[in-house]
């Protein structure tokens, strides 16, 4: 039987979050089991052959509500601006996204002489729908039908394999509407990517002497030869926690597929979505962001699948009436000194950023609780 103060189970941005600051703080020993061959969870970067630093599991990059986040992850990185610009892809044009001025002006050719006038253009092309209930009547009822089907119909259903009309609003909701010519995928002014990259951060997080790291392990393997003094952290998904009880959650799964060239760069920008042509969702050259200088890029090219490792909760009525249920058995656990955390174990999407601070708000209910070890 192995014994230690804290168990953390996933060794992804929560995991090494929370253990270092366990470690740190509370002066205590953790076991973080991760199953994979690596930490950082899908924060993981890595170079190729060509010494190119590529996000083996998609895009991430961070962006800075408060200075709280970004002076906590400045302990273990130095940083570099991420100026992250997506277009989308289709009738041989690349049109911003998220919707702003440039993209209406392009789709609809016209000149908007002001915010109130693309506004007033829009409210004629709206689909009056008063209480939106799904993804597909939430942007009928902001911009209407034409850019619905334009940008969002069908890379939605690639992306999740469901119609947006079985999807909840919060999906495409997510991504804002603008009326102005902000160019970049997020509005916070402090857009930062790890100098060095993620895992280059993590590594350096989780680099104390009270923190043991057990990759390659499946936590459902040795859950019997494992134990903890004082208290567990929970990662990984909560229907398997639960050996399934009330069934299956469902999950988005991608498979991803790189190419190497010898040129500077290829894209305009780091990112093309392709809503209506191919089977991928994405392209990304991640150079742009990270702004290596090599003769060589890598573009990587994004296609969802039904199963697989679980990257995105599926926001449908069937999931969240399920995971309802398995959030009483949560509430339980902690009772029991297990704590549930990160997007897998709360079944929802966070950025990245996100996930960090849950993890520090968490870390700080416990130091309450625990400041008398």
């Amino acid at each position: 039987m192995i014994k230690t103060d804290v168990i953390i189970v996933g060794g992804g941005p929560v995991g090494c979050v929370l253990a270092e600051r366990i470690s740190s703080v509370l002066n205590l020993k953790c076991i973080i089991i991760e199953k994979r061959n690596h930490i950082a969870g899908n924060c993981y970067d890595e170079k190729n052959s060509k010494g190119l630093l590529y996000h083996k599991y998609g895009p991430h990059y961070l962006r800075f509500k408060s200075t709280k986040i970004f002076n906590y992850l400045s302990k273990f990185t130095k940083w570099i601006s991420g100026e992250y610009i997506v277009k989308s892809s289709f009738d041989n044009k690349l049109y911003p996204i998220p919707i702003n001025l440039d993209t209406l002006e392009m789709f609809f050719n016209q000149k908007f002489k002001s915010k109130k006038d693309a506004e007033n253009f829009i409210n004629t092309k709206k689909v009056k729908i008063k209480n939106p209930k799904n993804s597909e009547e939430f942007i009928l009822s902001k911009l209407g039908r034409e850019i619905y089907e334009k940008f969002y119909k069908n890379y939605t259903i690639k992306q999740w394999g469901i119609h947006p009309k079985k999807l909840s609003k919060e999906i495409t909701g997510r991504l804002p509407i603008r009326y102005n010519r902000n160019p970049y995928y997020v509005k916070e002014k402090m857009r930062l990517m790890p100098k060095k990259g993620y895992t280059s951060m993590f590594n350096k997080m989780i680099n104390n002497k009270n923190i043991k790291l057990k990759l390659n392990t499946d936590f459902y393997k040795i859950k019997n030869k494992i134990s903890f003094k004082h208290f567990m952290i929970y990662t990984g998904e909560p229907d398997r926690y639960f050996n399934f009880k009330y069934g299956k959650l469902n999950w988005r799964s991608l498979d991803f597929k790189f190419n190497t060239y010898k040129k500077s760069k290829i894209q305009k920008c780091v990112q093309y979505n392709y809503p209506n042509n191919y089977k991928f969702t994405r392209s990304v050259e991640i150079k742009h962001v990270t702004k290596q200088k090599s003769k060589y890029t890598i573009i990587s090219k994004e296609f969802p699948k039904s199963k697989g490792d679980p990257y995105y909760p599926i926001s449908d009525k069937r999931n969240r009436i399920m995971y309802k249920k398995y959030e009483k058995l949560i509430i339980r656990e902690k009772k029991k000194n297990i704590y549930f955390e990160g997007r897998l174990a709360k079944y929802k999407y966070f950025n990245t950023d996100e996930v960090i601070e849950n993890a520090l708000t968490l870390f700080n209910q416990i130091r309450v609780k625990y400041k008398n070890i």
